[in-house]
């Protein structure tokens, strides 16, 4: 047996340390949390998707008595934005949430299904994703998808 080291860099960085652009994508997931429909966790999640030609497409989580019938916050704006512009690469996924005390210290991380349709949209396009995951105590600044889900499967894995 060998074993296999896996290392992902990840920046951690404070608001005003960011740059006027990836300032704007932030507030723009903000601003996105306002569109949650969280009536059961009251744990509302918004992103903000930058696209290669600068338009921004927001998404906030829907949730829905039969629990598995909802949908996260990211997967709303990727899906919203490939619908509405598909032939355009995602450049940046900005994500910002609040519960009952406002917005979150720690930068909120997507779950696995959205990590996997992150994945997906980096390779339709080729194109990695930036990604900002913002907390009132810092920002995480990922520069790929890939790197929040190291051995992830993708459509290569089909056809080997």
């Amino acid at each position: 047996m060998k074993p296999i080291e896996l290392t992902i860099n990840i920046q951690f960085c404070q608001y005003d340390e960011l740059g006027d652009a990836d300032q704007k994508m932030i507030q723009e997931a903000i601003k996105a949390t306002e569109g949650s429909y969280a009536k059961y966790s009251h744990f509302n999640v918004g992103a903000a998707v930058l696209l290669d030609d600068g338009t921004v497409v927001r998404g906030a989580n829907q949730e829905n008595a039969a629990f598995p019938s909802g949908l996260c916050a990211e997967r709303v704006a990727l899906f919203a934005a490939q619908a509405h512009y598909p032939e355009m690469p995602v450049k940046t996924l900005a994500i910002a949430a609040k519960n009952e005390h406002g917005l979150t210290p720690k930068p909120v991380s997507p779950c696995g299904a959205c990590r996997q349709v992150m994945i997906e949209v980096e390779q339709r396009y080729h194109v990695p994703m930036r990604i900002l995951l913002y907390g009132t105590d810092g920002v995480y600044v990922v520069d790929a998808a890939e790197k929040l889900l190291p051995l992830s499967f993708a459509d290569e894995d089909m056809r080997q």
